[in-house]
């Protein structure tokens, strides 16, 4: 089986769905809503770190946006009286702009998992603060079946906060459930 044709424009409205390429290409430039990227990610708050993607062209490149707002659970803690999104969570959403992408060529998404299995050459440009607005531009270099590596840049405005190139692998959900439970059954 092949890569599934898909159209953004019926997970924004799943009472209109066209296959017809131009309403792809329209439906790209509309991007997806907050609904669509939780049809497709499992991630939920006060983890899921992508807001909106603006852009999609398959196998290829997202732009998505995540909101920074002063409510943000780990800002409690990170830092009290100067809060700064921790980096870690800067490259965790571009992981999730990047398995956006990447589970829209899945057939049996709904069985499967994109676990992130590495960040290299992460670097952060400065700091990301309640108010901003981060804009994530996620360009696939490598995709073969199971596994992907991607270029991740996160932008407030256009001032460059941070890079990183992250790496991941498609498991079988019932497989990453079950690898879980062996763990904690173990200790």
């Amino acid at each position: 089986m092949g890569p599934i044709k898909y159209n953004l424009r019926f997970l924004m409205n799943p009472e209109t769905e066209s296959a017809h390429s131009a309403d792809e290409t329209l439906a790209a430039k509309t991007g997806l809503d907050i609904n669509a990227i939780t049809r497709l990610l499992p991630h939920r708050y006060p983890f899921l770190l992508i807001d909106r993607v603006l852009e999609l062209t398959r196998k290829e490149r997202i732009v998505a946006i995540k909101n920074v707002t002063v409510n943000e659970p780990f800002f409690a803690g990170h830092f009290p009286g100067t809060p700064v999104m921790p980096g870690v969570l800067i490259v965790e959403a571009m992981a999730q702009a990047g398995g956006v992408l990447l589970l829209t060529e899945i057939e049996d998404r709904e069985s499967k998992l994109i676990l992130f299995t590495g960040i290299e050459r992460a670097k952060f440009r400065r700091p990301v603060v309640p108010g901003d607005q981060l804009r994530i531009e996620v360009t696939v270099t490598a995709w073969r079946g199971n596994a992907g590596r991607m270029q991740g840049v996160a932008y407030v405005g256009d001032k460059r906060a941070a890079e990183a190139t992250v790496t991941c692998r498609v498991v079988d959900l019932a497989r990453a459930r079950g690898g879980a439970n062996a763990s904690a059954e173990s200790e």
